[in-house]
């Protein structure tokens, strides 16, 4: 038997095979989308996924201002923020900040499940959100996936 087939390998960020894949948004339930989006990000959908390297793929999602949210969400989900100053506390609905800013909603749920330190903040820039269908990576050659058919 040869031990060395054995072998675990570690990847690091060169020798990680990374791809690019785009997500549809429209009619996507906002948490499963982030859930998958956040999964290939890390990338923890392949056999060399490595805690504590970045290997995931490129992400792109399109037509994030037609994302849905269950229940009342759209009129109940509260973003809070802060200005700075005493009593800044502000809040606003999720219906209101998808009119507003719908890359905001995507890409706050998107970086609440990625790690909270450097390697997160470096796989935040894999992610790439676009509003209409088109996006500017096209010589990338990206995979269409669709997110309620991959487990």
């Amino acid at each position: 038997m040869n031990t060395l087939s054995y072998k675990t390998r570690s990847i690091n960020k060169e020798s990680a095979e990374r791809e690019w894949v785009v997500i549809d948004a429209a009619d996507a339930i906002v948490g499963r989308l982030a859930t998958q989006a956040a999964f290939m990000l890390r990338g923890k959908h392949k056999p060399t996924y490595t805690p504590h390297s970045e290997c995931g793929d490129h992400v792109i999602i399109v037509n994030a201002e037609k994302v849905k949210f269950t229940g009342n969400k759209m009129e109940e989900k509260e973003y809070i923020r802060h200005t700075g100053y005493p009593g800044g506390q502000r809040f606003i609905t999720a219906g209101k900040v998808l009119k507003k800013k719908p890359l905001f909603i995507v890409e706050h749920a998107i970086k609440g499940m990625l790690p909270k330190n450097r390697l997160g903040r470096a796989l935040f820039r894999n992610l790439h959100v676009y509003e209409g269908n088109e996006h500017p990576h096209q010589a990338q050659q990206p995979k269409e996936i669709n997110i309620n058919t991959t487990k």
